[in-house]
Order: structure tokens, then C-alpha cells, then sequence
């Protein structure tokens, strides 16, 4: 490297330039300012999907209905946790047909299993899906540290199965996940466990209701989240919904869109104090009067 060059080439006004950009970032690190945070102005464009048992009921009367309807309220994409007796063709024709995409599905872990593996993943790649996420795990049956380590072990074996089906493996939170065994949450002993490919499928609302910190683990496990389920939570409110809360959405969202490698924002909505349709149409609404802000 020419150093002298450089240098020489730096006029009285470049010098200052560079100084005074150089001060303003270690300035940002000394008051506890993270890469995030210095980089939040930046927006990534992140689709958003609908976890579709938000609207479970409606579903299983009028599927076709309920796809059509969510893909006019706006939303891109919707995530999978039942088919209702639809076989994968026909949905991949209600999703084309409604310019939807699959960006998930819950899939229960059984199916995952040798004997219905090849069954799981046809059904999978007919719909148009990449993201298998494992809804639950009984936290009172994988209470212990060895559990969990059999656990990671075999999620770490079934990342590399569906990658060569162009596939990706994930684990959604619950509130049992955030328990701890010997000091150390079952969250932990698994994401700690498992190779970055799993991904870590945050559910915000969940977690802080089972005492976990969902920014935390965004924080600990860069580039996992790759879909994310943006849920409301309030120690006040049991009913708020999105935007409503307590969650640090503006943190959330600066996590996502710079070392979280999210590729799907994924709103879901339980409580059903507002008829479901009615509500998620509302989260959506809300979701981008957030975004005006953060």
C-alpha cells in the first residue's frame, strides 16, 4: 500500500471530513450505540407474510376465500400451520391465482420423521415452500439439558437433509422455550446447539411472555431470523394488538433489516377479541403506520 500517496492526496478539508466522521462514529460506540443501531436509518424492504392461524377458523370453513381476502387487505405472502383438507396442487393454484407466496409453513415434527420425510417434502416443494419450521416442542417432556442437546443434534442433521431440497429447517418460540435448566434457557440450549442454517423462528409476543428477551436473541444469533413473527405483547393489556404494546418495534425492526438476515416479516395475531379477519387486516394496517416511524 502506497501510504505516502494517500496521504499526500488528502487535502486540509478531506482531513477534517474524515476526522470528524471518524469522532462522530467512536462517539456512537462510547455512549453504547451498536452497528445496528448505527445503521436504523437504512430500511430494508421486507415482504410480509400472515401466519395463517391467526385465522384458523375462517380458514377451515373457506380457504380459497380467506387467501383471496388476505391478499387484497395487502399482505404478500402467508405461512402454513394446517391445509384443511386442500391437497399441495390446489393450493399452489389458489396461491398463484391470488399472487401469494408461501414463505413458511408449520410443520409438526413427526412429519418429519424417515418414514413421512419424502411425503413432507413433496408437499412442500408442489406449495412453493423453502422454510419447514417446527412449531413446538413439549417443553415438559424436553425439560432436560440432554434432551435438548438430542434435540439440536437432529435439527443439525435435518438442516443438511432439506438443503439438498432446497429447503431450510427452523424452530418457532413458544413461552416454555424461554424455562431454564441449570441457568440456561431451552431456547438457548438449542439455538447454541445448532448450525447457523436453522432458523431461529422469534416470536416476539411469546417470548416475552415466557420471560424471554426477543431482542436479546436477535442480538446473540445474527443472521437466523430469517422469518420472524412480529406479535404484539403487554404486561397491561392482554388484548393490544400490533403497535399497541410493549415491544421495541424500532429496535426490532433495525435488528432484522441489519444483522438478522430476515427475509419475511410474518404478522400473527391470537387473541380474537376482534373478529380474526377483522384483526389481522387492522395488524397490517398498523404494521405500516410503524413503519412510517422506525
Amino acid at each position: 500500500m502506497k501510504t505516502g500517496f494517500i496521504r499526500n492526496a488528502l487535502t486540509r478539508r478531506d482531513f477534517l471530513a474524515v476526522s470528524a466522521a471518524s469522532v462522530g462514529a467512536l462517539s456512537l460506540l462510547a455512549t453504547g450505540c451498536s452497528q445496528e443501531q448505527m445503521a436504523a436509518g437504512k430500511k430494508k424492504k421486507i415482504p410480509v407474510g400472515l401466519q395463517l392461524y391467526s385465522v384458523r377458523k375462517d380458514a377451515e370453513k373457506d380457504l380459497p376465500g380467506v387467501l383471496k381476502a388476505v391478499a387484497n387487505m395487502g399482505y404478500e405472502g402467508v405461512e402454513f400451520a394446517g391445509y384443511y383438507n386442500h391437497k399441495a396442487p390446489d393450493i399452489r393454484k389458489l396461491l398463484d391465482d391470488n399472487g401469494l407466496v408461501c414463505c413458511g409453513t408449520h410443520t409438526q415434527y413427526d412429519t418429519l420423521k424417515p418414514d413421512k420425510f419424502a411425503e413432507t417434502i413433496e408437499f412442500n416443494r408442489t406449495i412453493g415452500n423453502r422454510n419447514i419450521i417446527v412449531p413446538w416442542l413439549d417443553p415438559n417432556t424436553n425439560n432436560t439439558k440432554d434432551a435438548w442437546m438430542k434435540l439440536a443434534k437432529e435439527f443439525n442433521e435435518l438442516a443438511d437433509k432439506v438443503k439438498s431440497h432446497g429447503m431450510r429447517i427452523g424452530y418457532h418460540a413458544h413461552a416454555g422455550d424461554f424455562n431454564k435448566v441449570d441457568g440456561q434457557t431451552h431456547w438457548d440450549m438449542l439455538f447454541g446447539n445448532t448450525k447457523k442454517e436453522v432458523i431461529m423462528q422469534m416470536d416476539t409476543c411469546n417470548a416475552s411472555e415466557g420471560g424471554g428477551d426477543p431482542i436479546a436473541c436477535l442480538r446473540n444469533y445474527p443472521g437466523r431470523a430469517i422469518t420472524i413473527h412480529i406479535k404484539e405483547y403487554s404486561a397491561k393489556n392482554k388484548n393490544a394488538i400490533l403497535g399497541e404494546g410493549d415491544i421495541d418495534w424500532k429496535t426490532v425492526f433495525s435488528l432484522c433489516e441489519t444483522i438478522g438476515g430476515t427475509e419475511w416479516y410474518i404478522i400473527e395475531e391470537e387473541k380474537e377479541v376482534i373478529p380474526p379477519m377483522k384483526a389481522v387486516e387492522m395488524c397490517l394496517k398498523n404494521y405500516k403506520v410503524l413503519r412510517t416511524k422506525f
